[in-house]
């Protein structure tokens, strides 16, 4: 995978996908910030990881749903490397609930971690990526923002925002040279999903067309792609990855 710029800051990074995304970008010779909210041990962990494979990075500890710390975090990692060129939006939460028994409160928090914090990076990005009139952002949404799901109004809407946010930050930066694509996963093998039955698993499997759930490794390289060279001429699109199970 060929990179222009030098570094990637991914959010939510300390562990699941975002852990494996920004291994895989290490592996492509990025300086990757790992990011965590709670999980500063899990965040070094990765980092050395990372380091004893070759690669480099440094640990950045923020909540993403508080916007002064967001900006605050890109500006340091600006301020440490001179430069800024690449952002994976992942961090996230889930808050579930059936819609008639969630509050405002539970819709908004959810709406909060996963879409305004993404707005808030995609925003500060761009201020930065557009003085040197480069820059790729890949946001992590979801195949329930493409699809609902009972009892996730909140992260389908969140999702689903994100989803169509991306567009329109593409359709703003492209002259300034810098690219917003979404990825949506659907089930893919993380710890969470460990934690399901082997009922469910199996009731969610019959529901993919490929047979199984998906690994973290082939979101982080489908992340990958999108940040990298190779997907110079592609933007404001929105990848599945989610074995066929929603070809819409």
């Amino acid at each position: 995978m060929k990179f222009t710029g030098k570094n990637v800051l991914v959010t939510g990074s300390s562990r699941g996908i975002g852990a494996e995304i920004a291994k895989s970008l290490a592996g492509f010779g990025l300086k990757v910030w790992v990011h965590y909210r709670s999980g500063a041990e899990a965040a070094e962990a990765v980092k050395a990881e990372i380091i004893a494979n070759g690669g480099e990075a440094e640990v950045i500890g923020f909540d993403v749903s508080d916007e002064a710390a967001f900006v605050a975090g890109i500006k340091s990692i600006v301020a440490a490397d001179g430069e800024f060129s690449y952002l994976v939006n992942n961090a996230g939460i889930t808050n579930d609930k059936l819609a008639l028994r969630m509050k405002s409160e539970d819709f908004m928090s959810v709406i909060n971690a996963n879409l305004t914090s993404a707005f808030v990076g995609c925003r500060e990005s761009m201020k930065v990526m557009r003085k040197k009139k480069f820059g790729a952002v890949v946001n992590i949404a979801s195949i329930v923002g493409e699809t609902g799901n009972a009892g996730q109004t909140n992260y389908a809407a969140s999702k689903g925002g994100v989803i169509a946010m991306t567009k329109s930050f593409a359709i703003e930066a492209a002259t300034s040279g810098i690219r917003y694509n979404t990825i949506t996963p659907g089930f893919i093998a993380t710890d969470m999903t460990d934690e399901l039955s082997d009922e469910v698993k199996e009731a969610f499997t019959s529901k993919i067309p490929m047979g199984r759930f998906g690994n973290p490794q082939e979101v982080a390289e489908a992340a990958a792609f999108l940040l990298s060279d190779h997907a110079s001429y592609i933007t404001g699109e929105t990848l599945k990855v989610n074995g066929g199970m929603n070809m819409a």
